[in-house]
């Protein structure tokens, strides 16, 4: 009986599993990738605007890695501040993994590149929403 239960388990660690945010096999969740070059490599370092920029990097890194299930987010017109008006297109965290957050596109205004993707979901790497939050505070 031992023998039994431990081939149950030992065999249930086997089975694969499918990405979490996929409505079925065939549609997989797209992924936002971190780009190769950080965005605050452009400035001279130990200039005010490369300082300025690593802070906000910083900011954005504790900011992504506090999202959790069931928060909204304002993906554009304010990513890393609570969705106000001004927020083009809103989403909310629908799952998290290792380096990557699962968005799910829940409004968004005509004028946003989100439009046609309400309802959507897509993953994230962190660096990929880092790179935003870097990016909506100008640098």
């Amino acid at each position: 009986m031992r023998v039994g239960v431990l081939a149950a388990v030992v065999l249930s660690g086997c089975i694969a599993t499918r990405d979490r945010g996929a409505a079925d096999w065939s549609s997989r969740a797209a992924t936002y990738k971190a780009p190769e070059v950080q965005r605050c490599a452009k400035f001279k370092p130990g200039g005010a605007p490369a300082t300025q920029c690593a802070e906000a990097k910083y900011l954005g890194e504790l900011y992504v890695r506090r999202l959790s299930s069931g928060d909204e987010v304002c993906l554009e017109g304010g990513f890393g501040d609570a969705p106000t008006t001004a927020c083009q297109a809103r989403a909310a965290v629908v799952d998290t993994a290792t380096n990557r957050v699962l968005l799910e596109i829940r409004q968004a205004r005509p004028e946003s590149k989100w439009f046609s993707h309400e309802q959507t979901q897509f993953w994230f790497e962190e660096g990929a929403l880092v790179d935003l939050y870097v990016a909506e505070h100008g640098y």
